[in-house]
């Protein structure tokens, strides 16, 4: 899990219906992303941000990995799977997006 890139999207949807349609895309993504033929996607988690000061806002977040940079980038730039959601999202109400990335330099935990 070191080597994969993470990545962490957080959405401000303040209606709850648009956080239900926006689950529904990444269920889609989940199911039909495609990069060569196969799935690429190493992991991805979604779900509503718990009611908490400290999420400033954010009411859904993304987590996804992936084996490589270049594997994220085909993500953002040409997965038709990705490519469908980012249009979808459009017709959403959205006061904001945050998408931030990394690589471990640190794991551990009692499951890492």
């Amino acid at each position: 899990m070191a080597n994969r890139v993470h990545r962490v999207t957080m959405f401000k949807l303040p209606k709850a219906d648009d956080r239900e349609k926006l689950m529904e895309q990444y269920k889609m993504v989940d199911s039909t992303s495609r990069k060569d033929g196969k799935p690429y996607i190493l992991s991805l988690a979604v779900g509503p941000a718990e009611d908490d000061p400290r999420s400033q806002g954010f009411t859904l977040v993304c987590e996804t990995q992936f084996a490589s940079l270049a594997d994220m980038k085909y993500y953002d730039d040409e997965c038709a799977a990705h490519q469908k959601l980012k249009a979808a999202a459009k017709d959403l109400t959205i006061d904001g997006i945050m998408t931030v990335y990394f690589t471990p330099a640190l794991t551990g935990g009692a499951d890492p």
